[in-house]
């Protein structure tokens, strides 16, 4: 099919499956979700060339192709092997995929930490019925519990704290940035804060480094 211009965009925002890249089609119109390996192509679908692929017409005809890899190394990971531009799920919390021998990875489940709070007590994490990923629930908790967790707030003896005034009476509390996860390198640090509208203990990340990994080392003469 060939291109028509002015360009025409679905107004719907794009939603691709996770590790799915958004790249322009190739009349330079509209984002799509980029095709994967294996996966049928043509001028309004793209390969993902951000992973290696490109169309190849040579395979199909009536304007589609099909996506290749360009060459590159393959990946083994416990013992399969994945081609080069190869998406796959070793397990229902990852995402990954083979680029050129390096197997890279996104988690599909959130890790977030949820401490107690004055709505949530006891908070659980488990595993819902034919769902891979955990889900936060929250228990009935005892009058400690509801009292342990309404510590971080100011005591006014006036009026409650409520919703809508969770806020002003927040006693913000923010413990120090933890070290850099790695010595060298990006890494990952964290702190747990209530510093928010509805006053709740929740982990903060944010990117560190500490020194490039190929900074070389200064070393002490001893003697």
């Amino acid at each position: 099919q060939a291109c028509t211009f002015p360009c025409q965009c679905p107004s719907q925002p794009l939603q691709c499956p996770a590790g799915t890249s958004h790249v322009l089609d190739a009349c330079g119109c509209c984002k799509v979700c980029a095709r994967q390996l294996g996966e049928l192509c043509s001028l309004h679908r793209p390969c993902d060339h951000h992973k290696g692929l490109y169309c190849d017409f040579s395979k199909i005809h009536r304007g589609s192709g099909i996506c290749l890899a360009h060459e590159g190394a393959t990946c083994d990971l416990l013992g399969k092997i994945y081609l080069n531009g190869e998406s796959f799920q070793p397990t229902c919390k990852l995402q990954c995929i083979c680029l050129d021998g390096a197997v890279g990875c996104i988690p599909l489940c959130s890790e977030d930490l949820r401490l107690p709070s004055p709505d949530c007590p006891q908070p659980r994490r488990v595993r819902a019925h034919n769902k891979c990923c955990e889900e936060w629930v929250c228990e009935e908790g005892s009058d400690n519990d509801l009292g342990t967790a309404m510590a971080v707030f100011r005591e006014d003896p006036a009026q409650k704290p409520e919703l809508n005034n969770l806020q002003e009476n927040c006693l913000v509390q923010t413990t120090a940035w933890s070290a850099c996860s790695r010595t060298c390198g990006m890494g990952i640090s964290t702190r747990v804060t209530n510093d928010n509208p509805q006053c709740r203990l929740e982990k903060e990340t944010r990117l560190c480094m500490v020194r490039p990994c190929d900074f070389p080392m200064e070393k002490t003469k001893v003697g």
